[in-house]
């Protein structure tokens, strides 16, 4: 397994550390929803207290449906961190299962129902691409403190390297309290993966103006030592619904709906969290819905599946897309489905856990510590 020059952890790329997930045996592949929503309901049964499942917000009706708890991704880490359950089924995406395993008790196992779903964005900065990434910035800036943060969406070698070189995690909600806390502590900022949530990061505590950008896939890229003069240095990397959005998906919903308000999530590009009335988490979309007057309407920038989750649960408020659904759809998420499900449930039944997902231990340890720091702030 490759080792990582500057802080000598073992890793490799996220392609390769879970294939030995199981695909959906084809005995799953057809099953209706009638027939899975029962087999889903008499396996949960069955297990009772024995299992957890976490359906992130941007799953489908579905999946959400049979969920103990529906949130965002650290929230349901925390669920599953506080359960009592020797099974967790976590519906999301892989760093989320990582995330999960990194903070919950050994003898918690913590299954991925699909292997193919694997967030794009956290595959932007893979921790060996990092780490060479690092060695180039460090030596441009002998003198400087580059203090690293991830964002949470991001595998767990990486928030592994972010503690060993002094630095932390994140979520869209505390960011800013993350930066203030590295400046606090250091000169720079080396934010990854998501260079949307890292410049609006900068715009929210006034570093606008000192922002460059890393781009590992351009091998004609800006010279180490131009882009080392800012304050904040933002990886080339992006959430592939959150990027799609622009002001004019914005400007088209005040056109239909001239009373209406628009919020969007801070992975957005920044031209359209100006242009919106509310920035925030996926929590913070959801908590601006439910506190909504009858009949007003919130035009949604994010994940499709959330916002078809917010027009069921508040029926009289006018929850609108802010972009049609093939625009808002996240494939990683869609990777997740019932029949998935049903499958790991039934396997748990057997006494056989599927796509259990682990973090080596020195990761895992190393990780934890950029989480706590996290808790810090």
């Amino acid at each position: 397994m490759p080792q990582m020059e500057t802080i000598g952890l073992e890793t490799d790329l996220s392609l390769f550390k879970y294939d030995n997930l199981e695909q959906l045996p084809p005995n799953y592949r057809d099953l209706d929803e009638g027939e899975r929503t029962a087999r889903i309901e008499a396996a949960l049964d069955e297990l009772g207290d024995d299992v957890l499942v976490l359906g992130h917000n941007y799953q489908r009706r579905e999946i959400v449906e049979h969920a103990d708890f529906i949130g965002d991704s650290y929230a349901l880490s925390k669920r599953a961190a506080e359960a009592d359950a020797s099974n967790i089924v976590f519906c999301g995406v892989t760093f989320m299962a990582e995330s999960a395993d990194i903070i919950t008790d050994d003898d918690q196992a913590v299954s991925l129902p699909s292997m193919e779903a694997s967030c794009p964005m956290a595959g932007m900065a893979e921790a060996l691409q990092v780490d060479a990434a690092w060695a180039d910035l460090t030596a441009a800036a002998p003198d400087a403190d580059i203090i690293p943060i991830t964002y949470m969406n991001s595998y767990a070698d990486l928030k592994a390297f972010c503690a060993e070189q002094g630095g932390l995690v994140c979520t869209s909600s505390n960011a800013h309290r993350a930066f203030e806390w590295a400046l606090e502590r250091g000169d720079k900022v080396l934010f990854l993966p998501d260079k949307h949530l890292g410049e609006n990061t900068a715009h929210r505590i006034g570093l606008e103006g000192s922002l460059a950008e890393w781009d590992p896939w351009d091998p004609e890229g800006k010279d180490p030592e131009e882009v080392a003069k800012a304050a904040v240095i933002c990886w080339e990397g992006y959430c592939q619904v959150h990027e799609r959005f622009r002001t004019a998906h914005v400007e088209r919903v005040r056109e239909n709906y001239p009373d209406a308000e628009v919020v969007v999530h801070p992975e957005c590009r920044h031209e359209v969290v100006e242009a919106a009335d509310v920035v925030g988490s996926t929590s913070t979309i959801c908590e601006t819905v439910a506190e909504a007057d009858p009949g007003e309407t919130w035009a949604i920038g994010t994940e499709i599946h959330l916002a078809e989750h917010l027009a069921r649960w508040h029926p009289d408020v006018n929850v609108v897309p802010l972009c049609g659904d093939a625009c808002m759809d996240c494939n990683a998420m869609r990777q997740v489905d019932p029949n998935y499900l049903t499958w790991v449930l039934e396997g748990l039944v057997e006494g056989v856990p599927r796509n259990v997902v682990e973090v080596a231990p020195e990761e895992k340890e190393l990780a934890r510590v950029a989480l706590d720091r996290m808790l810090e702030v």
